[in-house]
């Protein structure tokens, strides 16, 4: 059988705020092989530091529009005012360089590319308790009281969406959570519907077995029969 590339796909990672979806996003892309971040547009302007076209696509208004409205975004939200989204260009440039493009994104964005990407593999981040999520939220002080119990009122109703992905992940410690991240890819890989040449692969296959059967092994069925 000839040897094929493995199979590559979009990987979406979506969690409650304070669940350290970002942590395993970053640790993913930046160590391991074959994962690349895909960088959003936004309307937003850029923050200090920031570099276009590395942390965001930074585009007008009118802009985003038109990606929008032309199929150039697989998924896209208005957040605070402002226009996020994922050029579909990303997923394109990903596959031609064979690596997996790794979203961090919303349930809302995450049901968006499911409709519009069907291969694309969907995670749900859990943390591993009430306590923990609390902690996490908390640890960041940057936010009220107010801001905090807001994001748990996000957080119960994008726990209701966890039993639309494809996997559940516990966020627990971050080195088990990347196995069992790697783990997921690694099945996924190995799905019929994702083999590429499969059909091909088998019929050869099962020539030879046939060439075998008529050739070396010819006395033996003459014999049985």
């Amino acid at each position: 059988m000839n040897t094929r590339p493995d199979p590559v796909f979009p990987l979406v990672l979506a969690a409650p705020s304070g669940t350290g979806k970002t942590t395993i996003v970053h640790a993913l892309v930046h160590g391991s092989d074959g994962y690349t971040f895909s960088v959003s547009a936004t309307t937003r302007a850029p923050r200090e530091g920031e570099k276009d076209g590395v942390d965001y696509h930074f585009v007008d208004r009118e802009t985003f529009t038109r990606m929008a409205d032309a199929g150039e975004l697989v998924e896209w939200a208005e957040v605070h005012g402002e226009l996020y989204g994922t050029p579909r260009s990303e997923l394109a440039a990903a596959e031609r360089r064979g690596e997996h493009v790794v979203l961090d994104i919303d349930v809302q964005g995450a049901r968006q590319i499911r409709d519009a990407v069907p291969g694309a593999v969907l995670v749900f981040v859990l943390p591993p308790s009430v306590d923990t999520l609390k902690r996490r939220l908390a640890g960041r002080g940057t936010e009220s009281r107010d801001q905090l119990a807001a994001r748990l009122r996000t957080a119960l109703k994008e726990l209701e969406a966890a039993t639309e992905f494809d996997y559940i992940v516990v966020n627990d410690e971050l080195d088990r959570t990347l196995e069992d991240v790697w783990g997921i890819v690694r099945a996924e890989r190995r799905r019929t519907s994702r083999a590429i040449g499969l059909e091909d692969d088998l019929v050869k296959l099962r020539e030879a077995i046939g060439r075998l059967l008529e050739g070396e092994y010819s006395n033996v069925n003459a014999t049985r029969g």
